[in-house]
């Protein structure tokens, strides 16, 4: 089953709402204040639907994988020690080495050293095996031609 678009008229009904912080015809950026509304609500009982159309959504244009995905999300974040804050912009994915000491780098380039050795050897290693199965595959050709 594929991704439900937004029509222009659901991104109009969701830019409205006080709730959405940026929508786009594939994707809603929910406020924090919403994330946490959520999470009080359904933890006081309410199901997920109630919670979606006491705030203004129209639930039929959500589509039932994205609340289940959004309501999942959400008690998730609830849980966590940051909260409902976005942590994409603190980590980014790889480490900084800009501000790296010089003991620090060494360790940095000693680990680099040392992964670097096994890719090789596990690269010869299949380079050894599939020279190997070529060798076998010429015998068979010259022993199906004799």
């Amino acid at each position: 089953m594929g991704r439900i678009y937004f029509t222009d008229e659901q991104l109009k009904d969701l830019s409205v709402n006080p709730f959405v912080k940026k929508a786009s015809n594939k994707a809603i950026t929910y406020t924090d204040e919403f994330k946490e509304y959520y999470v009080s609500e359904y933890n006081t009982g309410k199901m997920p639907l109630e919670i979606l159309r006491n705030a203004g959504f129209d639930v039929k244009a959500l589509g039932k994988q994205r609340v289940d995905n959004l309501s999942r999300r959400f008690l998730s974040m609830g849980k966590r020690q940051e909260g409902f804050s976005d942590l994409r912009k603190e980590t980014s994915g790889r480490l900084a080495t800009k501000h790296l000491t010089p003991d620090e780098q060494i360790t940095r380039l000693k680990h680099q050293v040392k992964y670097l050795k096994q890719e090789n050897e596990f690269l010869k290693k299949m380079n050894f095996i599939n020279r190997e199965a070529q060798w076998k595959s010429k015998l068979k050709q010259k022993k199906n031609s004799k």
